[in-house]
């Protein structure tokens, strides 16, 4: 039981969903206080608010609950891949970011960790490759039919490129962030998922996740961002030929 509550906790404080209890917490002490103060027309108003508090708890948290019944089933980024396919993967991913940066183009690079991304994919063309650097420039070019959308990194390889992911509703977002960063957002609003968004106006890549922005990263923090959330030893980096 303590373990429910300490998720419940968890997934209220990352979605920012205190602001909304705290409201609904003043509104039950306002309730008490129309009862104590006989404000009679204030109270029945309350009562009628309190009594559809199921419906408006579905309603205000239809993302954290579409979340936390998205978070039943399991899916491990890496599996059954070895541990030196891990790192050769994450290397890959590193090298390919940022000679993308180097030559500014924009990409959208999106890691399925626990919850599955499925809806997302089926929005997109099916590839089934392995992680190259070069794979990844060629599928971002302007020439290619599917620079345009995401690329979908599922079971340790680039399983779908192409795909259109939902766009932040949050506003009070940079009004300068692009389609690309508030799809981005949006995704990890959602999910649990880690994405990698390069900017071809600013050449440089941003890391995504739950909901929080971090722009113009370099190679090894991306290296070690990927390491830290998969569990991977750090090899010595190597150097990126523009």
């Amino acid at each position: 039981m303590w373990i429910v509550v300490y998720r419940v906790l968890i997934l209220t404080k990352r979605s920012g969903a205190v602001q909304i209890l705290s409201g609904i917490g003043f509104l039950a002490i306002a309730y008490l206080f129309s009862i104590w103060l006989e404000l009679i027309t204030f109270n029945w108003l309350l009562e009628k608010f309190f009594s559809n508090l199921f419906l408006i708890t579905v309603i205000l948290f239809q993302g954290e609950i579409r979340r936390a019944l998205a978070q039943i089933g399991s899916n491990p980024f890496f599996t059954g891949v070895s541990l030196a396919e891990e790192a050769h993967i994450i290397d890959e991913l590193a090298k390919g970011l940022m000679s993308l940066a180097q030559k500014g183009i924009g990409a959208l690079v999106v890691i399925e960790r626990e919850i599955e991304l499925d809806y997302f994919i089926e929005t997109g063309t099916r590839i089934d490759a392995g992680i190259k650097a070069e794979t990844l420039q060629s599928i971002f070019q302007l020439e290619s039919p599917l620079h345009d959308g995401a690329v979908i990194v599922k079971s340790g390889r680039l399983h779908s490129a192409g795909c259109f992911l939902p766009l932040s509703k949050n506003p009070i977002l940079d009004k300068n962030l692009g389609s690309r960063h508030r799809a981005a957002l949006g995704l990890t609003e959602e999910t649990d998922a880690f994405v990698f968004v390069v900017s071809e106006e600013h050449q440089a890549v941003g890391i995504v996740q739950g909901g929080q922005l971090t722009p113009d990263v370099d190679l090894a923090t991306i290296r070690k961002s990927l390491s830290r959330i998969f569990n991977i030893k750090l090899r010595p980096p190597e150097r990126v030929k523009a």
